[in-house]
């Protein structure tokens, strides 16, 4: 089988220390420092191998220092390998950090002529494409304007159109597009969507997951440079998400003897329940239930679920128990029980969450069973422009990303000074 992309036992490391000598005493004291000691090197990446078919779209997850990054660059040929060994066929386009693939001091028209020469393409091919590209990356006004003074929203919108209209074999996109607005971002995905239907191979790689698994059917996961995940992007973004919040969005305890708890009561799940079904990688607009079930073994307790939720940072968000009929100030009878506890929609803020579970009485205080970091499951923000986000489609802070109620008041003159 011919592949459009091959990687066979690729490795990369990097020195640490100081960088490149700049004078002529440091690189003396280099030449002398040699056979010492050596500096310590830093695998970005270990033994990865994989291939990518024509027409195939491939998505590249994992946490930040994963190696994907490192990965497009060898792709991208900016970057050489340490070790393995990389065959691409075709043209190849790519887009990765904002900075990379311009001259600073060129326009954007001399800059699309350039990274046309640069793949080979005549300037009559530049010319039938070039109003496409203008028009993609409206930046008509400023086209003869030198990039440098672009902002990075201006920039990568031309890099990005210039990389899809140029009509590369192998599309290489990094996490770049989290730089443009929610409006470009969806034009984008759109775009890449296309060029895969006309049988280009694009890697692409995002923290966004539902933009990953809208646009990549496989996904590949990296997990401290090295490949430990390739398949359906459902079950990549299982792995994913479970190797780093838990244990996914379902926990149960099928043994009562080693079910937390006591002779009181003893948990038997927790789980992740929305209004269609759940999983782990959830809606920010959509209500979250944490549902837990549980037995109770003695009766006379009253008996209070209750639940924390931490950010991936270890923050505690919130802590909430069930103060609501019928159960409250009741003791619960001996049976099954299930309590959900909803979380409202445009809530929590996009990341991973983590889910701890308890069974508590209150007067006096006691925990009759805990399940720490029992579940978990990842925020996905919206670039529909009705959460909270809106139009914005950069980095947001905070613990919480509430969808607030906004009351305005228009006067058709300006107040005097008093």
């Amino acid at each position: 089988m011919v592949y459009s992309l091959e990687v066979e036992h690729l490795s990369k490391s990097f020195r640490l220390g100081r960088g490149a000598t700049t004078t002529l005493a440091e690189t003396f004291g280099g030449w002398l420092r040699r056979g010492r000691a050596e500096r310590p090197t830093f695998a970005a990446l270990h033994d990865v191998s994989f291939t990518v078919q024509p027409g195939e779209v491939v998505g590249l997850i994992g946490r930040n220092g994963a190696g994907k990054s490192t990965l497009l660059k060898i792709l991208s040929r900016i970057t050489r390998p340490t070790s393995g060994r990389v065959k691409l066929r075709g043209r190849v386009g790519s887009l990765l950090e904002v900075g990379t693939g311009f001259h600073p001091e060129l326009s954007g028209r001399d800059n699309i002529y350039l990274s046309g020469a640069i793949l080979g393409l005549s300037r009559t091919e530049l010319r039938r494409r070039f109003d496409d590209i203008v028009a993609f990356a409206e930046l008509g006004p400023f086209l003869d304007t030198p990039v440098k003074r672009y902002s990075s929203g201006m920039y990568v919108r031309l890099a990005f159109a210039v990389a899809a209209h140029l009509e590369p074999d192998v599309l290489l996109v990094d996490e770049v597009l989290a730089v443009g607005d929610a409006r470009f971002q969806k034009k984008c995905l759109s775009t890449m969507e296309s060029r895969a239907r006309e049988g280009r191979t694009i890697v692409f790689v995002s923290h966004n997951l539902q933009a990953t698994t809208r646009l990549c059917p496989r996904l590949l996961l990296l997990e401290q440079g090295r490949l430990v995940g390739d398949g359906p992007a459902a079950a990549i973004v299982r792995q994913y998400l479970g190797s780093e919040v838990g244990n996914g969005a379902t926990r149960l305890w099928t043994d009562p003897a080693t079910a937390p708890g006591n002779d009181v009561a003893r948990l038997r799940g927790v789980r992740v329940v929305t209004a269609d079904g759940g999983g782990e990688a959830l809606d920010i607009r959509q209500p979250i239930g944490i549902e837990i079930s549980f037995d109770v073994l003695t009766p006379g307790h009253e008996l209070t679920p209750n639940i924390e939720v931490f950010n991936e940072d270890g923050l505690c968000v919130f802590v909430a128990g069930d103060t609501s009929a019928p159960w409250r100030r009741r003791p619960r009878p001996v049976g099954r029980h299930i309590a959900t506890a909803w979380i409202p929609g445009n809530f929590l803020a996009e990341g991973r969450f983590v889910v701890g579970a308890a069974l508590s009485t209150l007067n006096p205080v006691r925990v009759h069973a805990q399940a720490k970091d029992a579940i978990g499951f990842q925020v996905i923000d919206s670039l529909e422009g009705d959460s909270a986000r809106g139009d914005y489609a950069g980095p947001m802070p905070g613990v919480v990303r509430p969808l607030l109620r906004w009351d305005h008041e228009f006067r058709d003159h300006l107040p005097h000074a008093a």
